[in-house]
C-alpha cells in the first residue's frame, strides 16, 4: 500500500508541476481543496507554464511531458468525449507519442533474451532505431530465414515498461477511488472503471504477439485483394517483447510529390484505399483501426502497405449487415428502408415510432445530401447517425464508434491524395457486392444449414439445459442471483482499494508532510 501512495504522490507533483491541472481548471472548476492540495505539493519544484490559449493543446504537452502512461492516459480520453467534451477529445487525438529511443545495445540485450543465443546468431546485421514511442521503438535488421536473406522491422517493447505503466495504473487507480469518494459530481465519470479498462487495453498492447496475430489475421483476409500488401510476419523472431515483420519498401502516402514522381496515379490510390478498407470492415469483419498517414505507405508497385497494428476493429455479421445496408440506403435516400433495419436489428426499441424515425434519419440524409455529392463524408453521416438514434434509446456499440472514427480518417487521407474523390461513387460496388453475397441463395442456404446443425448439436444437451434454467430462475425467484455484468477484476480492483480505505489518508498526508519537509 506504501509504495502506491508513494507513487500517487509523485504522480500528483507531475500533475502539479506539469501544468496540466491548471489545465483542467480551464474546462472543469476544480474544487478549492483539491487545488489547494496541488498547489502544497507543488512546493519546492519548478512549475511549468504552458503558454497557449488553448486547453487541449495545453492538455496534449502537459501529458506527454509526464511519459508513457499519460501519453496513454490522454489517447485513451480522447476516445471518451463523454467524460471530457468533444473539443478536448478532439485536442487529444493529436497528442504524440514519440519519446527519446533507448540505446541500440539495450535493445540488442532484448532480443537476445527473448528469441535465445541460437537464434539470435541468424540476425545478421541490426541498425539505430528508425521510430520511438512510449511503448516501443522500431529497428531495421537483416536476418536469416528458411536459408534466406531477410530485410525486416523489429519492433522491440522498452526495457521494464510494464512494471512502470502498472505502477502508475496502481496509482491512479487509487487517485480515481479517492476523488469518487470524495467529490459526489465525479462518481457519474465512473473514473476507477476508465483507469481499469485503460489497464486492459494498454497491456494487451504489450504483449506484441497480440498484434502479430492481428496483422496475421488481416494478411490471410487480403491477400488475394490486389492492391493492399500486409507485410508478413516472422514468427520464429516474434515474442511478447518483439514483433518482426517484413520491412517496407515504399512512399509514406503523406508524400504525394515523391508518388507522383514514381507514376502513382493519386486518384486510383485514393479510391483504392477506400474500397479497401471497406472490404476489410463489411466483407471480412476486421479492419485496420488506425489508418491515418503516417501508417500508411506505397511500394514500387503501386499496392498500399499498412504498419502498425496494435489497433484493430473487429464486427459480427449482423453489425457488416447493418453498416452495409444503411451506407447503401443513405446512397438511394430510401429513408424508410434503413429505419426499417434498425427495427428488425432490434437496435431500436420496438415501441419506437418508425415514421418518426425515419423523419429523423431524413434530417440528417437530406442536408447531406444538399452538397455537392463529393464532398460528402461516410464517417460523418455515421457520427450523425449516432447521435440521432441515442434519441430514439439505441446504445451505439463501441466497434461500430471505431469503425466511423477509422472512417473520418481514411476519407481525409483519400481526399487529400485526390480532392475530388467521390466517397459514394466509390463505396457503391463494394457495399452491392457485400449485400448480394449475404442475400444469395447459397448465403441462406449456408445460414440454415448452420442453425440446423448447431441445434441438432445441442439435443442431446437439452434436458440437462432445462434442469439449469429451472434452477437459475428458482434463485432468480428467491432474490439469490444478480443478474448484473460480472466484472471479475474490476470488482477485484474495488475490492482492494475498499481494504484500505480507512488508513489511506492518513498514510497518504504523512508522505505528503514527510516531502514536505525534505523538498
Amino acid at each position: 500500500m506504501l509504495k502506491r501512495v508513494f507513487k500517487l504522490f509523485q504522480i500528483a507533483r507531475k500533475l502539479s508541476t506539469s501544468g496540466a491541472i491548471e489545465t483542467i481548471n480551464q474546462v472543469h472548476q476544480i474544487p478549492v481543496s483539491i487545488n489547494l492540495f496541488f498547489s502544497l505539493i507543488s512546493i519546492g519544484s519548478k512549475n511549468t507554464r504552458l503558454q497557449n490559449n488553448n486547453p487541449g493543446q495545453n492538455l496534449c504537452e502537459a501529458l506527454q511531458s509526464m511519459g508513457t502512461t499519460f501519453i496513454k492516459l490522454g489517447q485513451f480520453l480522447a476516445t471518451r468525449p463523454d467524460i471530457i467534451g468533444e473539443d478536448m477529445a478532439k485536442d487529444l487525438e493529436k497528442l504524440q507519442d514519440k519519446v527519446p529511443a533507448f540505446e541500440l545495445y539495450e535493445a540488442k540485450k532484448v532480443i537476445k533474451k527473448e528469441i535465445g543465443e541460437k537464434q539470435y546468431q541468424n540476425i545478421i546485421e541490426i541498425g539505430e532505431p528508425i521510430a520511438a514511442a512510449s511503448i516501443a521503438q522500431v529497428h531495421f535488421a537483416k536476418i536469416k530465414n528458411e536459408n534466406q536473406e531477410k530485410q525486416v522491422a523489429i519492433k522491440i517493447l522498452r526495457p521494464d515498461i510494464e512494471q512502470l505503466f502498472n505502477e502508475e495504473l496502481d496509482a491512479l487507480m487509487l487517485f480515481a477511488y479517492i476523488v469518487e469518494n470524495t467529490i459526489s459530481k465525479a462518481r457519474r465519470l465512473k473514473l476507477v472503471e476508465v483507469v481499469h479498462l485503460l489497464r486492459e487495453i494498454t497491456n494487451i498492447e504489450m504483449d506484441l504477439r497480440f498484434e502479430a496475430a492481428a496483422a496475421n489475421e488481416l494478411y490471410e483476409n487480403t491477400k488475394q485483394d490486389k492492391g493492399f500488401n500486409v507485410p508478413k510476419i516472422y514468427w520464429n523472431y516474434t515474442t511478447k517483447k518483439i514483433l518482426t515483420l517484413d520491412k517496407v519498401n515504399g512512399i509514406s502516402i503523406r508524400e504525394q510529390g515523391k508518388l507522383e514522381e514514381q507514376g502513382v496515379n493519386l486518384k486510383y490510390l485514393a479510391e483504392n484505399l477506400i474500397q479497401h478498407f471497406l472490404k476489410q470492415a463489411v466483407r471480412d469483419g476486421f479492419f485496420h483501426g488506425d489508418m491515418h498517414q503516417g501508417n500508411l505507405f506505397v511500394d514500387p508497385k503501386g499496392n498500399i502497405v499498412p504498419v502498425d497494428f496494435g489497433i484493430m476493429g473487429r464486427l459480427d455479421k449482423n453489425n457488416r449487415k447493418f453498416l452495409a445496408e444503411i451506407l447503401y440506403g443513405f446512397i438511394q435516400r430510401d429513408y424508410v428502408k434503413v429505419a426499417e433495419v434498425h427495427f428488425q436489428a432490434g437496435l431500436v426499441p420496438q415501441n419506437a415510432s418508425k415514421d418518426e424515425f425515419a423523419q429523423a434519419l431524413r434530417s440528417v440524409g437530406e442536408p447531406i445530401f444538399g452538397q455537392t455529392i463529393k464532398d460528402i463524408s461516410g464517417g460523418n453521416l455515421l457520427a450523425q447517425l449516432f447521435e440521432i438514434t441515442e434519441k430514439f434509446n439505441m446504445v451505439t456499440q463501441p466497434s461500430l464508434l471505431l469503425l466511423q472514427k477509422t472512417m473520418v480518417v481514411v476519407e481525409g487521407v483519400a481526399r487529400k491524395l485526390y480532392p475530388e474523390t467521390n466517397i459514394w461513387e466509390v463505396s457503391k460496388p463494394v457495399l452491392e457486392d457485400w449485400l448480394k453475397n449475404i442475400k444469395s441463395p447459397k448465403s441462406t442456404i449456408d445460414t440454415a444449414l448452420n442453425t440446423s446443425a448447431e441445434i441438432i448439436k445441442r439435443i442431446p444437451d437439452f434436458p440437462s439445459l432445462m434442469d439449469k434454467a429451472e434452477y437459475a430462475l428458482k434463485l432468480v425467484a428467491e432474490g439469490k442471483l444478480n443478474l448484473g455484468i460480472n466484472n471479475k477484476n474490476l470488482e477485484m480492483e474495488q475490492m482492494k482499494l475498499k481494504n484500505f480505505r480507512n488508513n489511506v489518508v492518513i498514510s497518504f498526508f504523512g508522505i505528503v508532510i514527510v516531502a514536505l519537509l525534505v523538498f
